[in-house]
């Protein structure tokens, strides 16, 4: 079976528990604790996988990871499926998939903004003004980060969409078409 598939598996069954329980918005931001607890210490993936860490200290890692009590009904169901099936290494996958499913019932999109500076604030304001326009009634997730690499402009990323218009790209694309035009 397919790895990636697993996870979507496991999370879509969370999710439509989640909902059917009203608790899918309170357990969308512990899943968004928990993938941040994994990108800010490493060491969390290397432990979930490891066969001598018991369950239940895995568990315990999870609750906290999640900023959930024990037993907290949202995250309980999954750490116990977690348990039984021993699948703790791909809690991690378990929780990004749960958000993409997340987002996509609830027109959310994740809109990560990099420009070469920071921003003037009314400037940030226009370019949030007019992504939410082009995002229509869906809902956005905005982060905002600096990269001086770009040498100016900003990059824009949606879900899976980008638009590049730093100074970088046109460097780039200049290059490219130039080197094109002495292969001829």
């Amino acid at each position: 079976m397919d790895q990636g598939l697993i996870p979507r598996r496991y999370a879509k069954a969370l999710y439509e528990v989640a909902r059917d329980n009203g608790y899918d918005k309170t357990l969308y931001d512990m899943m968004r604790k928990l993938c941040g607890a994994f990108a800010t210490e490493p060491g969390l993936s290397a432990t979930m996988a490891n066969p001598f860490v018991s369950d239940s200290d895995k568990a315990r890692l999870i609750f906290t990871a999640c900023g959930a009590q024990q037993g907290d009904k949202s995250v309980a169901p999954m750490v116990r499926l977690l348990e039984t099936n021993h699948r703790f290494g791909i809690v991690r996958d378990i929780a990004n998939a749960y958000q993409d499913i997340y987002r996509k019932a609830n027109d959310i999109y994740r809109v990560e903004v990099t420009a070469a500076s920071p921003m003037q604030p009314e400037a940030e304001q226009r370019l949030k003004a007019l992504i939410q326009k082009q995002l229509g009634e869906g809902k956005m997730e905005y982060t905002m980060h600096t990269d001086p690499d770009l040498v100016g402009g900003f990059v824009i990323n949606i879900d899976n969409q980008r638009l590049d218009a730093s100074v970088r790209n046109e460097l780039k694309q200049l290059r490219l078409k130039l080197l094109g035009t002495n292969n001829k």
